[in-house]
């Protein structure tokens, strides 16, 4: 296949591509000068605060907002929801919004409200499914093969088992919110804490269109220049968004309202929890043959879907499924980095390291014999299984289930494999070189924190032949050209590809401006090192500000799309990692220790290998946080969760983390592929390959995380090792 222009250069001409390159917003961060949504402050503005539900299951039956409204400093009172309307579903749900002068004014408005409500029963927990009653309802399945054949067949081992991972909030640092100024009748600017930048304003102008507000969605800007945390939470406008534009209209002035720390983490999203029964058979030799599971779990109200099992190992030749979506009064589920998959990898990578167990095979060894049921995928996982135990010494350190040391103190290791999908978004770039030799790139994509900007200058720079500091980048703002929502890991493939294809084009315009005053074909001119040179004769060129001279008083303006059907494929879709765990576990205290862990991953083309690594290296810590520690805990009498705070809501310290370790697949093989995104797959690992360690440190299953020290103990009392 003829090579096209817009192909990514390669290995031996890449200059900064590939390369581990410092964020260059990492000066902005460290110094206190980023702004982020909290840091917003406009003259005049109010404060908005929010009356909330203080039950699970209720309705309204009386609401009198007026001494509220009497209170001075009060700007503006909206009833959001009201006597007559829809049962309120969850603790924290939204009632009447409030903007005063002050927070404190805004708080005091609240508790002058009158309010009062009907209980209805609700429920919190959906562990025991037997308990759920109605509220569990059949949501899927499928069925391949002959599972009933397979088991009965008297030569196959069976391993049975419970598995399950409990529903988490996202936690981030930075609450929901967002700060809201009309600048005109019809003229409305507005800054979110947000992951998608481009979808905020016809979100918001729906909605307040729907109030009666009239104002077109080109008349809104969104501005997010930086984002604490989003984790797949921080998509839309939500209900507090629109309601302090409304806010902000009624009382005529700038509203600033961002969530409190406890009202963010009960009602500002959660992972959904996913618990299973689970069945599977292999032959003597280790050939997986057949899998059977009835799952269930809860997202809130509306329930869940069905996470994607068996997980990996898809080709499985007999198998059935069924699921059961659990309703409860727990708050709206939400994406939580790679929705679905670190559920369904707890699941299925704890029943076939049992299955392993009980053929007294090295799951190493299993895990790589089965790899062929992991379909086009195999070989690369065969890889990845072979560089992760090699990182973590796994012959030296392995040993079969509960053969650990005779202290009190027991080791064990501990394997998770995992995929994702990662093509990159729609995306659109404009790319500016002007006659001074300055050079501006704008998109309006977010930066999640995790190197978008670094990845755009990189890909901008190496195609001009720049250094990073020549490239002035502008994004996280609707006046730029529209750029996909960062979820799905697709924006590293999205505003690589719209950036190289902008890049590409505007030089080519730059080529033919100079063209004439080199005496070469423009088709034979390269940018390197800061010129404009003959790709044969070095020594007829131009620097690149007297390159640009040649422009006279225009500006090469230019759009890079993504996707391009006309032009040349620069991403790819499907990557996979795998994931190994070293942990020491204390049989008295029943306290787990991450000694270390390793993970081989693939993603295509590395555009930054440091910001690549980095987010290996958070995903591990992130996973090491919710197999130990984090759980959304729910109270059976009120309905409220009792742990809203950073102090009961435990995430891992610094002491808790362990050896991390990450080994990035790159070269022939990957590299051709174009770049795949990262932001989710090395997240999806860590819960299942620790409970596997675990348990083949203790020689029984902790069935479900966070494992906490209560349930270690209570797993070796019921296994008989206590």
């Amino acid at each position: 296949m003829p090579k096209c222009k817009y192909d990514w250069p390669e290995a031996g001409e890449r200059k900064l591509i590939g390369k581990r390159i410092s964020r260059v917003d990492g000066p902005a961060k460290t110094s206190g000068k980023a702004k982020y949504t909290y840091d917003i402050n406009l003259p005049g503005m109010l404060y908005g605060k929010i009356l909330r539900s203080p039950y699970a299951h209720c309705k309204i039956t009386a609401l009198d907002t007026s001494a509220a409204e009497r209170m001075p400093g009060v700007k503006a009172v909206r009833k959001i929801q009201d006597v007559g309307g829809p049962d309120i579903q969850w603790a924290g749900d939204e009632i009447v919004a409030v903007a005063a002068e002050s927070p404190d004014i805004a708080r005091d408005a609240l508790d002058k409200i009158k309010i009062e409500f009907e209980q209805l029963p609700h429920l919190v927990h959906e562990e025991d499914l037997s308990k759920v009653g109605e509220r569990g309802k059949a949501a899927g399945g499928e069925k391949a093969g002959d599972p009933d054949k397979a088991f009965s067949d008297p030569e196959v081992v069976i391993s049975e088992g419970y598995y399950g991972i409990a529903a988490i909030t996202h936690c981030c640092l930075e609450s929901h919110g967002s700060v809201a100024e009309w600048t005109g009748p019809d003229t409305l600017k507005t800054y979110f804490s947000t992951q998608n930048v481009s979808g905020i304003p016809g979100e918001v102008g729906e909605a307040l269109r729907q109030a009666g507000i009239d104002v077109k969605n080109n008349n809104i800007e969104t501005i997010c220049q930086y984002v604490g945390g989003g984790f797949g939470s921080k998509f839309g406008a939500d209900r507090w968004g629109i309601e302090n534009a409304r806010l902000a209209k009624l009382a005529g002035k700038p509203v600033k309202l961002l969530l409190e720390r406890d009202m963010d983490l009960e009602v500002a999203g959660a992972r959904p929890s996913s618990y299973a029964k689970i069945k599977v058979a292999a032959k003597k030799d280790g050939t997986i043959v057949a899998w059977q599971s009835d799952s269930w779990g809860t997202g809130g109200p509306a329930g869940t879907g069905m996470p994607p099992l068996p997980y990996v190992f898809t080709g499985i030749p007999n198998k059935v499924t069924r699921h059961t979506s659990v309703s409860t009064n727990t708050g709206p589920a939400r994406a939580w980095r790679a929705p679905n998959h670190p559920q369904a990898a707890v699941l299925t990578m704890g029943a076939l390291e049992d299955l392993a167990a009980k053929l007294n095979m090295d799951p190493l060894e299993f895990f790589s014999k089965n790899a062929d049921l992991a379909g086009e995928r195999a070989e690369v996982y065969r890889q990845e299984l072979s560089k992760a135990a090699e990182l973590i010494d796994w012959k030296k350190n392995w040993h079969p289930r509960g053969q650990s040391t005779s202290s009190s103190i027991k080791r064990g290791l501990g394997i998770s494999l995992h995929t994702w999908g990662g093509r990159g978004h729609n995306s659109n770039c404009n790319v500016n070189i002007h006659p001074d030799g300055s050079v501006e790139v704008d998109l309006a994509s977010q930066d999640l924190g995790t190197g978008t900007r670094t990845v755009i200058t990189i890909v901008a720079a190496e195609t001009l032949g720049l250094p990073l500091e020549a490239i002035e980048l502008n994004i996280g703002d609707t006046k730029y050209p529209v750029s996909g929502a960062s979820g799905g890991s697709t924006t590293v493939g999205g505003v690589s590809a719209s950036t190289r294809r902008g890049c590409v084009d505007a030089l080519d315009q730059l080529f033919a401006a100079v063209a004439p005053s080199l005496g070469v074909p423009a088709e034979e001119l390269v940018a390197v090192g800061g010129k404009i040179q003959a790709k044969a004769d070095s020594s007829k060129s131009l620097t690149w500000k007297q390159a640009c001279a040649k422009l006279g008083v225009k500006t090469i303006q230019v759009t890079g799309k993504n996707p391009d059907p006309a032009r040349c494929k620069l991403g790819d879709s499907g990557v996979g990692g795998v994931e190994i765990a070293d942990v020491s576990v204390d049989t008295e205290t029943g306290i787990v220790k991450v000694n270390k862990m390793v993970c081989a991953q693939d993603c295509g083309l590395i555009i930054d290998l440091k910001t690549a690594e980095s987010q290996c290296l958070g995903a591990l810590i992130m996973g090491i946080t919710y197999a130990l520690f984090e759980q959304k805990v729910m109270d059976e009498a009120t309905g409220r969760m009792l742990n809203p705070n950073m102090e009961f809501y435990k995430l891992a310290g610094i002491g808790d983390i362990g050896e991390l370790v990450v080994h990035m697949m790159t070269g022939p093989g990957y590299d051709e592929r174009g770049t795949i995104g990262l932001g989710e797959p090395p997240v999806i690992s860590p819960g299942a390959a620790i409970s596997n360690a675990v348990a083949n440190a203790l020689g029984v299953r902790v069935p479900t995380l966070p494992i906490t020290p209560d349930k270690v103990l209570a797993a070796l009392e019921k296994g008989g090792v206590a």
